[in-house]
C-alpha cells in the first residue's frame, strides 16, 4: 500500500468527525451552445451531470478517498438556465451514515451581462464510499457547526427515513405479489 493512502485510510478509520464545512466545494461553468436541448434551454441532464460531479467532490473529501453516486435523491429545476448563462454549483455534505453520504447542491444561473443571478436548481445525492477493492468503507461523522448545517442534516434524516420507508415498502409488495 502507498504511504499516502495508508495515512488517509487509517485517518478514515480514526472516526473523527469532521466539519461539513471542509467538504465544502463550487463549480462554475459558462454554458454553452452545446449544452443546450431543443427548447433552446440548457439540456437539464448537463446540470445533472454538473451537479453531480460537485457532489461527488464534495463526498470525496469528506471520505478521504472514492465515493460513488448510489442515489439521486431529488433534482428540483426551479428556473430555466440559458445559453450564456454561468452556473455556479456550490456542493457540501449534509450527514453521513456508516458508508454512506448526502450531499446537497445549489445551482445559481448569472446571466453575466445583466447581473441577475436566480436560484435555477437544488439536487440531492446518496453517495457510498469505497475501499480498494471496491467495498463500502466506513466515513468519519460529519459534525455541523451553523444553523444552517445543522437544518440541513436534520432534513437529510428526514429524507434518508423516507428513502427507506421506500424502499421497505417496495420489498414488502414484492413479498406480497410472491405469495399471491
Amino acid at each position: 500500500m502507498v504511504v499516502g493512502v495508508a495515512r488517509r485510510m487509517l485517518a478514515v478509520n480514526d472516526h473523527e468527525p469532521k466539519p461539513a464545512s471542509a467538504s465544502h466545494v463550487t463549480l462554475t461553468q459558462l454554458m454553452e451552445v452545446t449544452d443546450a436541448n431543443v427548447a433552446g434551454n440548457v439540456h437539464g441532464g448537463v446540470i445533472m451531470r454538473l451537479a453531480d460531479t460537485a457532489a461527488a467532490l464534495a463526498a470525496i473529501r469528506h471520505a478521504e478517498g472514492l465515493c460513488v453516486t448510489v442515489s439521486v435523491d431529488e433534482v428540483s429545476f426551479l428556473e430555466p438556465v440559458h445559453v450564456g448563462d454561468v452556473l455556479t454549483l456550490r456542493a457540501s455534505v449534509n450527514d453521513v451514515g456508516t458508508t454512506s453520504l448526502e450531499c446537497g447542491v445549489r445551482v445559481e444561473a448569472e446571466d453575466p451581462i445583466a447581473g441577475r443571478t436566480l436560484h435555477a436548481a437544488t439536487a440531492y445525492f446518496v453517495f457510498v464510499a469505497l475501499d480498494a477493492q471496491g467495498h463500502p468503507r466506513p466515513v468519519p461523522p460529519i459534525l455541523p457547526e451553523t444553523d444552517t448545517e445543522r437544518r440541513r442534516q436534520r432534513a437529510a434524516k428526514l429524507r434518508r427515513a423516507t428513502r427507506m420507508a421506500h424502499k421497505e415498502a417496495i420489498r414488502a409488495e414484492r413479498q406480497s405479489g410472491r405469495e399471491s
